[in-house]
């Protein structure tokens, strides 16, 4: 009795590894993986921002605006639960690239007053503050695109005829990913004009949420 059992595990092994069941399980776990990466050097950026914002104010305390948007855009992006399930949230995801994006264009804003005052540019923990910005922002790119490649592949499969019915079996759909273009117009840098600078003032706190 055990014979025929074995056999049509065997058949519907065979039948689900032919329709992409194997293929969704393998592209699932490479996504959780590039989007744990993604996490990670997002993290490793909004660590180095309460450093590098009070370093700035040491030297630049009258720019209260841009010290304050790079703040209250950590903060944003702070209040976000970036769990495994994000991912399978289009609308959530949206969010979560839109605070990202925003904490970019703030970091740029930032940088761009910090090339008005030589002393700052030629302090030394800024320099090292600003090195390690670079770095994760490179490190961010990277495992963006790894994760855009791996969801790339996995949407791919799940809309593929015969794939796409045992999707629809299984309960699997397409994951929202990077809009690449749109994040990289968000993060431009705007033109920052000094010619009427502002009074010193003094700052709010720094410290991160």
């Amino acid at each position: 009795m055990h014979l025929p059992i074995a056999a049509l595990l065997v058949l519907l092994a065979g039948l689900l590894s032919g329709c992409g069941y194997n293929t969704f399980q393998s592209g699932d776990e490479a996504i959780k993986s590039a989007w744990s990466e993604v996490l990670n050097q997002y993290q490793r950026r909004a660590d180095l921002i309460p450093n590098l914002v009070g370093t700035v104010k040491g030297y630049a305390s009258h720019e209260k605006d841009v010290l304050t948007q790079v703040t209250e855009a950590r903060a944003q992006v702070g209040a976000i639960q970036a769990t495994p399930e994000l991912v399978n949230n289009p609308e959530a995801f949206a969010r979560f690239q839109q605070a990202q994006a925003g904490l970019s264009s703030a970091l740029s804003r930032l940088l761009v007053v910090a090339e008005n005052y030589p002393q700052l540019k030629a302090d030394t923990a800024f320099r090292d503050l600003q090195a390690q910005l670079e770095g994760t922002e490179n490190r961010i790119t990277v495992a963006r695109n790894r994760y855009i490649k791996a969801v790339e592949g996995y949407n791919v499969a799940v809309r593929s005829f015969p794939n796409n019915l045992t999707a629809m079996v299984f309960g699997y759909s397409v994951k929202p990913n990077f809009g690449v273009e749109n994040e990289k117009a968000v993060s431009t840098a705007p033109k920052v004009d000094f010619a009427a600078p502002s009074a010193p003032t003094s700052v709010r706190s720094t410290t991160s949420q």
